[in-house]
C-alpha cells in the first residue's frame, strides 16, 4: 500500500469518527442516478476533452476560482457534461454563490451521482456525471431555497447550451 493510500485511509477513518455531515445526507450520500453509466475507462475520454477538462473530470482536479466564464453566465439554457454531453443543470437552478465557481441549487433529477470525499480531512460530498462518471464538483448545504444546497461546479467540466439551440448528441 502506498503512503498516499495509507494517508487517505487514515483521513477517511478520522472523517468517519467525526460523524457524517448534513451536506452528505441532504445531497443523498452515495446517491444512485437513473441514467445508465457507460462504464468506459477514463482514458477513453482524453482525446475528446481539453487537458484542463480531463484533469478535472477524470483526475478530480479543481479549476481556479473565478476562471470560468460560466460563473457569470446569465442566459437561459442547459449545462451539459463536457465529456459525454449529458444535461446536468438547467439555468433556472443557477445562482450567484459568490464563490467564483458556477453554482446550482438542483441538478436535473437522476443525472448526477454523489459519494463521500475525505481528501481534505473533513468529509465532503462530491458529485459526478451519472453517465460518464466525470467529476463535476462538490455539494454543500449553504445554498438558497428551495433545496438549501449548493452544487459548486468546475466550469471546465461543463458546456453551456443556450435556450433555443439543440443539445449536443450524447457521446460516445
Amino acid at each position: 500500500m502506498s503512503r498516499r493510500n495509507l494517508l487517505r485511509g487514515a483521513l477517511g477513518a478520522v472523517g468517519l469518527a467525526l460523524g457524517g455531515s448534513r451536506t452528505a445526507n441532504a445531497a443523498g450520500e452515495g446517491s444512485r442516478a437513473t441514467v445508465a453509466p457507460l462504464g468506459l475507462p477514463h482514458e477513453s475520454w482524453r482525446s475528446l476533452v481539453s487537458p484542463e477538462a480531463y484533469a478535472v473530470l477524470f483526475d478530480e482536479a479543481t479549476e481556479r476560482a473565478r476562471s470560468s466564464a460560466f460563473d457569470g453566465e446569465k442566459r437561459a439554457g442547459t449545462y451539459v457534461c463536457a465529456a459525454c454531453h449529458l444535461p446536468l443543470f438547467e439555468s433556472s437552478a443557477k445562482f450567484d454563490s459568490g464563490t467564483g465557481w458556477p453554482s446550482f441549487f438542483r441538478p436535473i433529477e437522476g443525472h448526477v451521482a454523489t459519494r463521500r470525499d475525505f481528501k481534505l480531512l473533513l468529509p465532503r460530498t462530491e458529485y459526478h456525471c451519472a453517465r460518464c462518471g466525470g467529476h463535476q464538483g462538490h455539494v454543500f448545504d449553504d445554498g438558497p431555497p428551495p433545496t438549501g444546497l449548493r452544487y459548486c461546479n468546475n466550469g471546465v467540466a461543463l458546456r453551456f447550451v443556450p435556450e433555443g439551440e439543440p443539445l449536443p448528441t450524447l457521446r460516445p
